[in-house]
């Protein structure tokens, strides 16, 4: 129509056929600028997240309350925070920051904290952990948008220096030699080792671990490791304990005990003399134990059951959708969680990486690749025989021959300690509780004999 004449001119339409004349109007608009020129610097520009994004990552993860800092915790934050502030003034000068501590000190409170205050303040960081199950729920609690941000720690193959303000490692003791695998292409494939790469990749790397949290032989993510190599390629390290126990209802006592009665350590806890914060109690059957999980659930708590690796773990599911019931203990059958892979689960069956958050993972037993980087309120532990307390030597041994985790059976005069190391992972996810059943009854009698009345 004639009136629209001078809109159109304004503002042109073109429709599918007019492909010639929109190119043609396009050119005469934009083709005599310096957008060569203007390219060029967009690509040799570092790549950053947008402020909203950001502001998204921060926001979501604030609003959630269960994420407060205390204490020492908050010296920590205050620490790394500064070290950021510092990388950016002086760029020429690398700083490595180690946290360390033991489970429930609040390492990942710190790092989400971080990552969110990161973000408000506009860092460019990344927040990398080297578990799919925690890595995962964290993107699903963040939301698409913000889910760039966090990352694997094999996801930093090629990049290159400084390519980030700051890259928080999270459960930094699960970090391994190196990045590929034997189905990474050869070309994709570096020389330098996974903890290179690491701090390669920003200018203030933030290592947060526990040495006593390696569960496999090809976790080398030690502080003295991380120390190492950081000063080989010419960084500062700076480095944090943390003591104070948040997890187990606040008790420094039950994680020391539970490190005593292990044989990982020797600590002052040689008696668990009980405490009316944190609910201990052995269980005579796997039966009676997933009840009692399952009475907590009912009542509104967090509760999930997990096993050593003692039983086999079905990559098939049922025709129709259902997990196979691998752990098998007498008349007690019940499935694993979801392999990491697998497709066609039937409704209420959540994938591996969010067992530990999907309410329905209370009907699957978690092994320690699942609930390893979580808490609950209560923790249910099925104790197996891969390792036992042998009276007569007055030590704890091992049987390679209960286990199904092949990558550990093959570790060697390491597979005492890395079992060891499993089971004070699982017995250390509760806050409120922990209920074990031993399936070895003079491994049961000599914990019961660690347990006062």
């Amino acid at each position: 129509a004639a009136k629209f004449a001078e809109t159109r001119t304004r503002y042109p339409v073109f429709s599918k056929d007019d492909v010639d004349s929109l190119g043609e109007y396009l050119h005469t608009h934009t083709g005599f600028g310096s957008g060569m020129d203007i390219l060029a610097q967009i690509d040799r520009s570092p790549v950053g997240p947008s402020k909203k994004l950001m502001l998204h990552v921060a926001n979501v993860i604030e609003g959630e309350l269960r994420y407060v800092l205390l204490d020492e915790q908050l010296i920590a934050f205050d620490m790394i925070l500064s070290a950021a502030r510092k990388s950016l003034e002086n760029p020429d000068r690398k700083t490595a920051v180690i946290v360390k501590g033991g489970p429930g000190t609040g390492k990942s409170v710190i790092a989400i904290n971080l990552m969110a205050r990161l973000a408000r303040d506009g860092f460019n960081a990344h927040y990398a952990t080297g578990s799919r199950a925690f890595t995962e729920t964290l993107r699903k609690v963040i939301g698409s948008r913000g889910a760039v941000q966090f990352k694997y720690f094999n996801s930093y193959m090629n990049a290159g220096a400084d390519e980030l303000d700051v890259l928080i490692a999270d459960e930094a003791h699960r970090i391994r030699k190196v990045s590929w695998n034997r189905y990474t292409k050869k070309t994709d494939r570096t020389n330098r080792s996974q903890l290179e790469e690491l701090i390669t990749s920003s200018r203030l790397p933030v290592f947060l671990l526990d040495d006593v949290q390696v569960v496999r032989p090809d976790e080398i993510g030690s502080a003295a490791m991380i120390r190492e190599t950081a000063e080989m390629m010419d960084c500062d390290v700076v480095e944090y304990q943390l003591e104070a126990q948040f997890r187990c209802a606040g008790s420094d006592g039950f994680v020391n005990w539970v490190d005593n009665t292990l044989g990982i350590r020797r600590t002052a806890n040689v008696l668990w003399t009980g405490d009316e914060k944190f609910d201990f109690r052995i269980f005579d059957t796997p039966e009676s134990l997933e009840e009692a999980i399952f009475e907590k659930d009912a009542e509104g708590f967090t509760a999930r059951l997990t096993a050593g690796f003692c039983w086999k773990w079905s990559k098939k599911i049922n025709a129709d959708g259902t997990l196979v019931d691998d752990v098998v203990i007498g008349d007690y059958r019940r499935p694993w969680n979801a392999q990491p892979n697998a497709s066609r689960l039937a409704s209420g069956i959540p994938p591996a990486h969010l067992w530990a958050y999907d309410e329905n993972g209370k009907n699957q037993i978690g092994c320690v690749y699942t609930a390893q980087g979580f808490e609950f309120d209560y923790a249910g532990v099925i104790f197996g025989t891969d390792i036992r307390y042998d009276f007569d030597t007055q030590r704890w041994v091992g049987d390679k021959s209960a286990s199904h985790d092949t990558v550990v059976k093959r570790s060697g005069d390491r597979f005492v300690d890395l079992v060891k190391n499993t089971y004070r992972v699982l017995l250390s996810r509760g806050l409120k509780g922990c209920y074990v059943c031993f399936l070895d009854r003079d491994t049961e009698r000599f914990v019961r004999s660690r347990v006062e009345g």
